[in-house]
């Protein structure tokens, strides 16, 4: 059926049956002349990269469609590059969700391309999409002088070692992302002395996920020192990696001169009893201010 022109939101989620290639026909082109559908969400649904080049065909038309979530959909590299070239042209989408596909190196460089010139995306997930260091340098390259996206989802990637630097690099300069997440990508101490390095310095990041992780004791510290100058960041999850009281007591350090921390996510139960007090009662008093 025709995507009537009252709706403001297409849900076709994974708990419904498959949609084969014809539906997915009928969908793309009704979507082409609807004038007030804002949302479309067909996420688990196998649209592969015919249905990518559908899609891809519908944002070079469609001015209306703000939100594009293609969540687990087969969607790989090819895929990938069509929703790329069409957003080079497409001012109206602002979110556009491809997590779950296999999009890889190649599909990442075509995105960095998009963060490098279009100006009207804000939100970007590409959380567990196969994508490996050389993909995550072209991001971390293009979002660097971005100015418009302020959410960015990486997680359960294979960032690493260079990926990390990559990023903290581009951290020190973007001005406009208050959203990160980095989390699963193997970061470990030295991934996360990088990215302290970043935080010293930037001023508009407010939420950074690196949770499930190998941070360390050593790399809880090189955070804990970056968050006695951040005047920023107010979210920090470090849920699931191998910080103990050690580590924690960096943050209690660190919490006595940080003022806009409201959020520390850490394994709580690994934690001493008298450690665990001091550090909620800082945060608390910090959610005061």
């Amino acid at each position: 059926n025709a995507v009537r022109s009252d709706l403001t939101l297409l849900a076709i989620r994974a708990n419904t049956p498959q949609i084969d290639y014809e539906e997915v026909q009928h969908l793309t082109n009704a979507l082409k002349h609807n004038t007030t559908l804002t949302k479309v969400i067909i996420s688990g649904h196998c649209i592969g990269v015919d249905g990518a080049k559908h899609f891809a065909d519908i944002l070079r038309i469609n001015k209306t469609i703000i939100t594009l979530d293609l969540i687990c959909a087969g969607i790989n590299e090819e895929g990938a590059k069509h929703l790329a070239f069409a957003l080079l042209d497409n001012t109206t989408l602002t979110t556009l969700t491809l997590g779950s596909n296999g999009i890889h190196d190649d599909g990442a460089h075509h995105l960095a391309c998009v963060l490098r010139n279009n100006n009207t995306l804000t939100t970007l997930f590409l959380d567990n999409a196969e994508i490996g260091k050389p993909g995550i340098a072209s991001l971390a390259g293009a979002f660097r002088n971005n100015t418009t996206l302020t959410t960015l989802d990486l997680g359960h990637n294979y960032m690493q070692d260079e990926g990390a630097q990559y990023f903290a690099d581009a951290l020190r300069n973007n001005t406009t992302l208050t959203t990160l997440n980095l989390g699963i990508n193997r970061i470990g101490n030295l991934e996360a002395q990088y990215l302290a390095g970043a935080l010293q310095n930037n001023t508009t990041l407010t939420i950074l996920n690196l949770s499930i992780s190998h941070i360390e004791n050593l790399g809880a510290q090189y955070l804990a020192l970056a968050l006695q100058n951040n005047t920023r960041l107010m979210t920090l999850d470090l849920t699931l990696n191998d910080i103990t009281d050690e580590g924690v007591e960096h943050f209690v350090v660190a919490l006595q001169e940080n003022r806009t921390l409201t959020t520390l996510k850490l394994d709580w139960y690994r934690i001493k009893q008298n450690l665990k007090v001091r550090l909620k009662n800082q945060i608390k008093c910090n959610k005061k201010t």
